[in-house]
């Protein structure tokens, strides 16, 4: 072999080895900040104009379609986590079969709505690792029903919003993520009835949203915001009558309301 052979081969040989060396393995991801309290994430990177509108159930389904209606005329796609009790009663089957075909997610928040810790003092269990587990697993096997699997529903947020550190670990050993709503809003307080000391009305929830977006130096960026599919009758004053209002308002703002597993880029 000449001379006039072997260099060329050298030159191919050694710009395939700066193509190599120059060429990551294995790309990085983005790195995402999230808040998170007690384990849990409870707040996605405020550093994007994004956020998302979770809806939880467990016995009062009363504002589905109205729901359901708002966020398709507003080209929305909701988070809704429901208990086991939900899932599994006959008359939410249509309900949550509109919800999945149009492409809304649907998690888990616990099969008997349990209260994990003591309201009080929250370091306090009130349920046993095998009791969390089999209430959490039998929320998932209600959710079969729908052929939604762990794998398409990863996020867990926890009955009441209520849980401690105990809670987080059970729920990260059960291959889950465990999530909770940004504080800061009155949103969560939709629930409350008027003979309740804690009762809010709608105006009062809707204005605490418009001054937390207002005085927060970073707005709603990365909120979880909670609203409750359905609530007692004793309340006639429903919050959900407000959401073309309030995604409306989020518009005008800027923001991008997302699916949770798309603003926790999972």
């Amino acid at each position: 072999m000449n001379n006039l052979t072997i260099y060329p081969t050298l030159l191919i040989f050694s710009f395939s080895l700066l193509i190599i060396h120059c060429t990551p393995l294995h790309p990085q991801k983005k790195t995402i900040h999230f808040t998170t309290q007690a384990g849990a994430i409870t707040r996605a990177d405020t550093a994007n104009k994004n956020l998302s509108i979770v809806f939880t159930g467990h016995e009062f389904a009363d504002g589905g379609e109205h729901i359901v209606q708002i966020l398709q005329e507003q080209k929305i796609k909701g988070s809704f986590f429901f208990t086991g009790d939900f899932y599994r009663n006959v008359l939410f089957e249509p309900l949550i079969n509109d919800l999945k075909n149009n492409g809304h997610y649907l998690g888990a928040h616990s099969d008997k709505h349990l209260l994990y810790c003591d309201w009080e003092n929250r370091d306090s269990l009130l349920v046993s690792n095998e009791l969390f587990i089999d209430d959490l697993e039998n929320n998932y096997t209600a959710m079969q029903r729908f052929d939604i699997t762990k794998e398409e529903a990863p996020f867990f947020l926890p009955p009441f919003e209520w849980y401690n550190d105990s809670i987080s670990v059970w729920t990260k050993k059960a291959g889950l993520k465990l999530i909770n709503f940004t504080s800061g809003t009155r949103s969560h307080a939709d629930y409350t009835t008027p003979d309740m000391p804690n009762y809010l009305n709608s105006e009062t929830i809707f204005q605490s949203i418009i001054d937390y977006e207002r005085k927060d130096p970073h707005g709603l960026n990365g909120f979880i915001l909670l609203i409750h599919i359905g609530t007692a009758p004793e309340r006639e004053d429903k919050f959900y009558y407000k959401l073309e209002e309030l995604i409306l308002f989020l518009k005008n703002k800027g923001y991008k309301i997302e699916r949770i597993d798309k603003l926790l880029d999972y």
